[in-house]
């Protein structure tokens, strides 16, 4: 099963920008759709963005686009969520997910209410004003 560890989090003035990683291990070739969710304290777990390994499809949550982006690098096994302007409603706990789907279930925000079969720990990320 996939391994999932996440780094790139801390503390930043609003406005500014972080850059969050995912670099997964115990993965096979079966393609992949990576994703990352955000929680903050006393609010529900929100997704924020989604990417298909086999063709870099991306989706984007309506309140995060325009703002962050999503890639992959899949010589380094790992995932990016560049975080631009940020805004101190974008703190929350930070997290990537993996589950081996097709393409079909990888396109829209029903593909993040689907269950994900490998979590990370999370990184922290806060903001002030």
């Amino acid at each position: 099963q996939v391994q999932l560890v996440e780094s790139g989090g801390g503390s930043v003035q609003a406005g500014g920008s972080l850059r969050l990683s995912c670099t997964a291990s115990g993965y096979t070739d079966s393609n992949y759709c990576l994703a990352w969710f955000r929680q903050a304290p006393g609010k529900e777990r929100e997704g924020v963005a989604l990417i298909y390994t086999g063709d870099g499809r991306t989706y984007y949550a309506d309140s995060v686009k325009g703002r962050f982006t999503i890639s992959q690098d899949k010589a380094k096994n790992t995932m990016y969520l560049q975080m631009n302007s940020l805004k101190p409603e974008h703190t929350a706990m930070y997290t990537c997910a993996a589950d081996v789907r097709a393409r079909l279930y990888c396109s829209g925000p029903y593909s993040l209410r689907r269950q994900f079969g490998g979590w990370g720990q999370g990184t922290q990320v806060t903001v002030s004003s």
